[in-house]
């Protein structure tokens, strides 16, 4: 006789609930950083910190939630920003990472691992496409 384990609903309410936090928190500590109200960018231990839960259950519960691992979200958010900072054209890519908190170097290499292209190939290619339309 096979046993079968069910997950009570409370618990799985609890795992989007942390969820949805995170997501937000994301959104909240990247604004802050854009309007310069802390000055470093967060780890996932700071996330998991604000939010009064360990780390590692965090980063446990986002990936059994999303089947993706926390750090997924937070680059997708900032590469969001990143593009529209890009389309903007009038911040250079050194000011970008800055208000990023990366070097323009390291800048570029995150930049270019998710895009494929470097930051200024990008708004390059933007400024063209959106010329022609």
């Amino acid at each position: 006789m096979e046993a079968t384990l069910t997950v009570p609903k409370k618990i799985l309410a609890r795992q989007h609930e942390i969820t949805a936090d995170y997501l937000k928190a994301i959104d909240k500590h990247l604004d802050d950083l854009l309007q310069h109200r802390v000055l470093d960018m967060y780890e996932i231990r700071d996330f998991a910190g604000e939010m009064h839960i360990h780390p590692t259950h965090l980063s446990n519960t986002i990936k059994l939630t999303t089947g993706q691992h926390p750090c997924f979200f937070f680059e997708q958010k900032i590469m969001e920003i990143a593009k529209a900072m890009l389309q903007e054209n009038n911040t250079s890519v050194a000011e970008i990472a800055g208000r990023l908190t990366f070097d323009p170097s390291n800048f570029t290499k995150f930049f270019k691992r998710f895009e494929g292209v470097t930051p200024k190939q990008y708004r390059e290619q933007w400024l063209i496409k959106n010329l022609d339309s």
